[in-house]
């Protein structure tokens, strides 16, 4: 059952300004209504990518948004800053109109957009519980039966009478939350606020969803850069960049894209390259990777002293598309120095079995060189990556997917 439909949902905002920003424009638009004309305004405007400078007055937000939900579903909206995700559900929350497109809802939305929306900072936590109650459209008996849930929830019981401008950005999430999360909205919007929470509020809040679509058939939608809970929690996803969709699918899938994507470094980042630390004189002049023998690889750092330099140690960190460090070889715990000579020197670190001991996909490294107790001279994040294709290691028709079975690629046998 499709409890929100999007269609065509475009937004488009003057740059610098309210509404139109002149009189003229305001005059174009209501000339072109009365006519029965569309809105000339409709054909200008620049593509949503905060990064360049504007060519036109007009930007689309969002431009052509097209999904489907179904009740009891979780959808994720990812994207990087910028992309339109808060504008998408602005909209689909009533507080901003589309300039075109049409939305469709069956049922009661509740949204939790930014720390303290809906609130009123002189009205006391538990005011603002029956405030909050009443603009979603419940009975004074309603609110008062989930009272307390809420609070307990919210842990915020010692402050509950308390006007909600003393509270802290944590404090207000909280209640917050647990407002929108307890008075039975058919469609629950969360935006990025979890992120102010603790670790404790964020995995409780995290369940909570999770009870609210697979236990009561309430739909969530779910704006995070948080991919890890994006995964735990939503079922489908959709990716925006530059204010269009440019994917659709699986989570799993969706990351993936979201994360191949943000990170350009595939097979090489030489265009970062040098990173010079003047002071000791040292030069990273470049980097590649060599694959060896037995499934290992060699990662080769070209390095350029100013003048010699003795005792200094070098080291890797690995990490996968989530930027979760998997290992690294550092001086710290191998003891490991060198003197470095006037001039070039190439530094090489070799992963063992690096092909085989891991699963399929992306892999980044950072590199860095640093004096004995880790001070550090240079340190380069994410200078390069490298691609594991999947594989199927053991001969059994099976690929081994991280996603579905882990990182590592383990040895081991069953017998009986």
């Amino acid at each position: 059952m499709v409890i929100l439909k999007a269609k065509n949902i475009s937004k488009q905002y003057r740059l610098g300004l309210v509404g139109t920003g002149t009189i003229s424009h305001d005059l174009n638009r209501w000339w072109a209504g009365i006519r029965g004309k569309e809105d000339p305004y409709l054909k200008v405007g620049a593509v949503n990518d905060r990064s360049t400078k504007a060519d036109s007055d007009y930007v689309w937000a969002l431009r052509d948004i097209n999904f489907e939900v179904n009740k009891g579903e979780v959808l994720g909206i990812i994207g990087k800053n910028g992309a339109g995700k808060s504008t998408l559900l602005k909209i689909l929350s009533r507080v901003t109109i589309p300039t075109t497109g049409e939305i469709k809802t069956k049922g009661r939305i509740a949204s939790l957009l930014e720390v303290g929306t809906g609130f009123h900072p002189e009205l006391t936590g538990r005011e603002n519980i029956y405030l909050n109650g009443a603009i979603l459209g419940m009975t004074k008996a309603e609110i008062k039966a989930k009272e307390q849930e809420i609070i307990d929830f919210s842990g915020c019981e010692r402050y509950v009478d308390t006007p909600v401008k003393r509270y802290s950005s944590g404090m207000t999430v909280r209640l917050a939350f647990a407002v929108a999360a307890h008075l039975e909205p058919d469609i629950l919007v969360i935006d990025e606020v979890l992120a102010v929470g603790d670790a404790e509020f964020q995995k409780k809040a995290i369940g909570k969803m999770q009870d609210i679509s697979k236990g009561d058939g309430r739909t969530v939608l779910f704006v995070s850069h948080n991919m890890a809970a994006v995964k735990s929690l939503c079922s489908r996803a959709i990716v925006l960049e530059h204010g269009k969709t440019v994917f659709e699918g699986e989570t799993d899938d969706a990351v993936d894209f979201y994360l191949e994507n943000a990170n350009t470094i595939l097979k090489s980042r030489t265009n970062i390259f040098p990173l010079e630390n003047t002071n000791y004189g040292i030069i990273f002049k470049n980097i590649f990777i060599k694959e060896i023998e037995q499934s290992s690889i060699c990662v080769k750092l070209l390095v350029d002293t100013k003048l010699e330099i003795k005792n200094i140690g070098f080291g890797i960190k690995i990490k996968d598309f989530n930027d979760i460090v998997i290992g690294s070889i550092t001086p710290a715990i191998t003891g490991e120095s060198f003197n470095l000579k006037k001039g070039e020197s190439e530094i090489s670190f070799y992963l063992k079995n690096f092909l085989t001991l891991f699963s399929g996909g992306n892999y980044y490294f950072d590199v860095w060189v640093a004096k004995p107790k880790l001070e550090m001279i240079i340190y380069g994040e994410n200078v390069i990556g490298y691609v594991i294709p999947k594989k199927d290691r053991f001969s059994t028709g099976v690929f081994h997917e991280r996603n579905k079975h882990g990182i590592i690629n383990m040895e081991g046998t069953i017998t009986m």
